[in-house]
């Protein structure tokens, strides 16, 4: 089999393939907090606030990494309110969309199993 993952666009992507860009978005998707912060906001826009409160033990220096991550990504639209104080929501795009249905089955799957799990 022939990979052809380096950069750019590619008739082929092979995530076992060392080069291969796709092991960075599944570096960023597998984080716990990049996975959590997409289900929170599935239904519908959070404030960073709001958001923080949802994540539980998530300080604020790494969930404004996280989202800037995920935006970056195209996972994530931030709409800035222009008013006083600021005013900053956060949204998840088609994409963003689109991956929070695999991702919810595996936090379902994570909740529904933990007692079979050893640790």
């Amino acid at each position: 089999m022939t990979t052809l993952c380096a950069t750019g666009k590619h008739d082929h992507h092979d995530v076992y393939a060392a080069q291969c860009p796709c092991r960075e978005v599944l570096d960023l998707l597998a984080n716990k907090w990049a996975a959590l912060a997409i289900g929170a906001l599935e239904d519908g826009p959070l404030r960073f606030g709001e958001l923080q409160r949802r994540l539980q033990g998530i300080s604020p220096k790494v969930l404004t990494a996280t989202l800037r991550r995920l935006e970056e990504n195209g996972f994530l639209h931030r709409e800035i309110y222009p008013a006083v104080p600021l005013h900053v929501e956060y949204s998840l795009t088609e994409l963003g969309v689109s991956v929070s249905v695999p991702l919810s089955g595996l936090r379902t799957w994570v909740e529904l199993n933990l007692d079979k799990l050893t640790a």
